[in-house]
């Protein structure tokens, strides 16, 4: 079995440029192209965001794949589920917009489509090797790559400066 990889944030390297957010709304688009997702009639919505953290400080933020997914619990329409490769994913076609996965989501990173009535959140971008956000950074802020076994605790006490950095 092969180990899973995962969008590792290196926080001290990211600038706040913004290509991560622009590279996820394009690849998320219909044309695929910079230029061709302006002009779609629903805009592309990207699933990573980058938050301002004190002092003068940059995260990007992206769904961290819970282990136990308070969203795939409470969705109501059973839209989110976990696939083969163990990423969260939510099935636009199931998704009646009730929002309940966005008000359980413990990092904030679930969004609504409001022209569509959809939730969406990080896919990995299953299409590519590399997620597009990963592809896009000048700096490496942003890293997929296998997770070794014992990075569990490593994984909690990034999720637990992500959680200072939200102010829960």
């Amino acid at each position: 079995m092969t180990l899973p990889k995962e969008i590792f944030v290196k926080s001290d390297r990211c600038v706040g440029c913004n290509s991560c957010i622009m590279a996820c709304a394009v690849e998320h688009s219909q044309s695929k192209t910079l230029f061709g997702a302006i002009g779609e009639s629903q805009t592309p919505k990207s699933r990573i965001y980058v938050e301002w953290a004190a002092p003068n400080k940059k995260i990007p933020l992206v769904c961290r794949q819970c282990e136990d997914a308070p969203c795939m619990y409470a969705c109501i329409s059973g839209a989110i589920t976990r696939n083969a490769d163990g990423v969260v994913i939510t099935d636009t076609d199931k998704c009646i917009g009730c929002w309940t996965c966005v008000m359980v989501c413990p990092y904030g990173v679930i969004g609504r489509h409001l022209e569509a009535g959809k939730a969406y959140r990080c896919d990995r971008c299953p299409d590519r090797d590399v997620p597009a956000c990963v592809s896009a950074c000048p700096t490496g802020a942003l890293v997929f790559q296998t997770v070794p076994a014992y990075s569990k605790s490593v994984r909690k006490k990034a999720s637990q400066e992500l959680a200072k950095v939200k102010g829960e």
